[in-house]
C-alpha cells in the first residue's frame, strides 16, 4: 500500500465514528486507532515457581480472567473477628509444599512479614502467598486443594 492510499484510509477512519481499524493481508498489516489512548496495566502474582508439589493433581487450567488492579498489600480486608488475607488470584489453594509435608502455617501461629503462608496454583504455576505484615493466624478459611477465586478469604489474621 502506498502513502496516498494510506492517507485516504486514515481520512476515511477519522471522518466516521470508527475508533479502530485493522487490515491484515499476506504482505502487510495496518492498524489505525484514534481517540483516547487505552492504558493496559499488568499485575504480576507473588513469586511464582515453575514446579508442582509432588503428588498434587493439577487443577484444569482456568481461562484468564480480567480482575481489578490490586496489589497483594491491598488484598487485606477487615472483618469482625480480625483481618482477612484474600487471594490475589484465581487458582487452587495448597497449605503445604507437598502432600506429605507439614503445612506452611497452623492456627495460632505467629508469622513474620514475608513468610510463606500457602501456595495458590494458577495455570500450573505455584504462587507463594506471603504475609504482608507480622501477624497471628486466627483461622485458615480454605481446605487443602480447594479452588479459590480472586478475593476469596484464605486466612483470618490478627496484625501484631
Amino acid at each position: 500500500m502506498d502513502i496516498k492510499d494510506l492517507k485516504l484510509l486514515i481520512k476515511l477512519v477519522t471522518e466516521t465514528d470508527i475508533t479502530e481499524f485493522e487490515m491484515d493481508n499476506s504482505d502487510e498489516k495496518i492498524v489505525i486507532k484514534r481517540g483516547q489512548k487505552t492504558e493496559y496495566v499488568t499485575v504480576a502474582a507473588p513469586a511464582a515457581h515453575q514446579y508442582a508439589p509432588q503428588g498434587y493433581q493439577h487443577a484444569p487450567a482456568a481461562a484468564p480472567v480480567a480482575a481489578p488492579i490490586a496489589s497483594a498489600a491491598s488484598a487485606v480486608a477487615v472483618s469482625e473477628t480480625g483481618d482477612t488475607l484474600n487471594s490475589p488470584i484465581v487458582g487452587t489453594f495448597y497449605e503445604a509444599p507437598g502432600p506429605e509435608a507439614a503445612p506452611y502455617v497452623t492456627v495460632g501461629q505467629v508469622v513474620e512479614k514475608g513468610q510463606v503462608l500457602c501456595i495458590v496454583e494458577a495455570m500450573k504455576l505455584m504462587n507463594e502467598i506471603e504475609a504482608e505484615c507480622k501477624c497471628k493466624i486466627l483461622k485458615i478459611c480454605k481446605d487443602n486443594a480447594q479452588a479459590v477465586e480472586y478475593g476469596d478469604a484464605l486466612f483470618v489474621i490478627q496484625k501484631l
